[in-house]
């Protein structure tokens, strides 16, 4: 069986892949509704907040969509801070949706900083919303969120999150840090197939979706909240992967999030100590590296492509490359949800057979 060690989508325990091979029921009838329910329940637990809790019928980008079409008009000011594929990601459906978005990019591998942020919002009082990404997985950095979060409320404005890799993995209280949308996805941390994508809306978030003109049908969050008290979705959901998530929240729920949290640094750690070991270098900031997903600059020599196929077909042990500027030039090894230290141990083991093969003589020897 292979090892699969990419930002997504993560390994499934046995558990969570029996409950998809359930028969279908009645996506409005009784069971459902009380899966359904129950589902928000546990994700209210694990997200932090006691606001509403709303499942979406896509992957995480659609989750995104829906956050800027439900709390923004066309014309309106929006700050999108970036310092990755993902960040830029989240600015470019907002200006699709005829939002005015003033970018804020920072390098690619450090983390974005409050400071510049304070100064973006000083310098433009009619910015409405700021676009944060929480943990950027294209360059293994994780944004300060709860200082961001101080930032953007100093100025009161909305504050619309990705925390599509984050949430269930690294710590996000919703509520304390004043989030309005926040946006994660089935197949992440939450150990679930792609197929859902789970948004929290803030009472903040609430108004500013009832005045909100950017068009939205199948996102609309209304209908989404109607449906619910009524223990149902507006339209067909994923049901297998609703079995799926309400299985695995029910095992994340089991291990307790502090502990969760806490494997998660841990395994980070090792992973991060584990590429030193082996003579290579972090890409990411290390004070601000991702406790979810680690990415590796390539040094001359080390030809990524070809170390991957050999990870892939000699040690079956899958590993992601770069995205956009970064292919070719950075790999990386994803270690959120279902994961365990020996997952982490054989990929230091498979990379140290394989890096000589693909051109980097391991710790210089």
């Amino acid at each position: 069986m292979e090892n699969l060690r990419i930002p997504g989508p993560t390994p499934l325990p046995d558990e969570v892949r029996q409950a998809m091979s359930r028969q279908m029921i009645n996506h409005r009838g009784e069971e459902f509704g009380r899966i359904l329910e129950g589902v928000t329940v546990k994700l209210k637990q694990l997200f932090q907040t006691k606001g509403d809790i709303l499942l979406l019928t896509s992957s995480g980008t659609g989750g995104l969509e829906a956050a800027i079409v439900n709390t923004l008009s066309p014309g309106d000011k929006v700050l999108a801070v970036s310092n990755g594929v993902f960040g830029d990601r989240f600015a470019a459906i907002a200006e699709q949706f005829g939002a005015e978005v003033t970018p804020l990019r920072f390098e690619w591998g450090k983390p974005a900083e409050p400071d510049a942020v304070r100064r973006a919002l000083h310098a433009d009082p009619k910015i409405k919303a700021v676009l944060v990404t929480h943990n950027e997985t294209s360059t293994g950095v994780t944004n300060d969120l709860a200082a961001l979060s101080s930032v953007v409320k100093e100025f009161g404005k909305l504050l619309l999150v990705d925390a599509i890799s984050s949430l269930g993995s690294i710590d996000l209280p919703v509520d304390k840090w004043r989030c309005d949308v926040t946006v994660t996805g089935s197949q992440k941390a939450w150990m679930a197939p792609p197929g859902l994508a789970m948004v929290s809306v803030s009472e903040e978030g609430w108004r500013a979706q009832a005045q909100a003109k950017m068009p939205r049908v199948y996102w609309d969050f209304t209908r989404a909240r109607s449906s619910l008290e009524k223990k149902q979705t507006p339209w067909t959901p994923a049901v297998s992967v609703v079995f799926a998530l309400s299985v695995a929240l029910d095992m994340m729920l089991k291990e307790g999030l502090p502990n969760i949290l806490a494997r998660h640094a841990r395994l980070a750690r090792a992973a991060r100590d584990g590429v030193k070991s082996l003579g290579l270098s972090l890409f990411a900031q290390e004070s601000h590296a991702s406790n979810v997903v680690t990415a590796i600059a390539a040094p001359d020599g080390l030809d990524t492509k070809k170390l991957l196929k050999l990870m892939r077909e000699e040690q079956h042990v899958v590993l992601a490359g770069g995205q956009s500027r970064l292919d070719g030039k950075i790999f990386r090894i994803g270690h959120m949800g279902w994961v365990t230290g020996e997952d982490i141990k054989t990929v230091m083991s498979a990379l140290k057979v394989t890096l000589p093969q693909a051109g980097f003589k391991v710790g210089g020897s």
